[in-house]
């Protein structure tokens, strides 16, 4: 990627983000995007199409740069190697949970939770077919069984960021592997 590009995006989503922590996703503009970052609107049309996708990329970016990237569940060659990045990846949300409650909320951005169920089941079906599972063996299939762990993941993600006080990121991912694997 060209960097001048990298730059602007990466302006947009530090502003978008900045932004989504300050007020209600569905009272930031386009201006005040472009006016947080400091570039004109047609440079943002240049690099995205409407909001809610540069905040998708911008939550993205976000988890990779705190080693939070829940992908790296899918290099995991022993699968005990999967609770430490849940477990990253929840404090990572608790840590911006004004953003990720706006973002994920009821009145939060389709476009950022289906990207965050989609990015879930990629992962739990590439930890299935790596290291097999149990519903798999019995006849389900693979997409079936990461579908149904991706709504159960991102389900428990929105649930625990809506209570106060919010319980830590341990908890949670333990609430999330018991329901999951019914051990707890």
């Amino acid at each position: 990627m060209d960097p001048r590009a990298a730059r602007t995006q990466a302006l947009l989503q530090d502003a978008i983000f900045a932004l989504a922590a300050e007020q209600d996703l569905r009272t930031i503009t386009v201006a005040d995007v472009t006016e947080r970052a400091t570039v004109n609107r047609s440079t943002f049309y240049q690099h995205y199409a409407d909001v809610e996708t540069l905040l998708a990329d911008a939550l993205d970016r976000e988890a990779a740069r705190s080693d939070a990237d829940v992908a790296a569940i899918q290099d995991a060659a022993d699968p005990a190697a999967v609770l430490p990045v849940l477990v990253r990846y929840f404090e990572h949300l608790a840590e911006h949970a004004g953003v990720y409650r706006r973002a994920l909320g009821p009145a939060g951005s389709p476009v950022a939770t289906t990207r965050l169920r989609a990015r879930m089941r990629r992962t739990a079906e590439a930890s299935i077919r790596m290291h097999g599972h149990a519903v798999v063996r019995s006849g389900m299939p693979v997409e079936i069984a990461a579908a149904g762990i991706a709504g159960s993941v991102t389900g428990v993600a929105i649930a625990w960021l809506e209570m106060d006080p919010m319980p830590s990121a341990e908890v949670a991912v333990g609430w999330m592997w018991q329901l999951l694997t019914g051990q707890s």
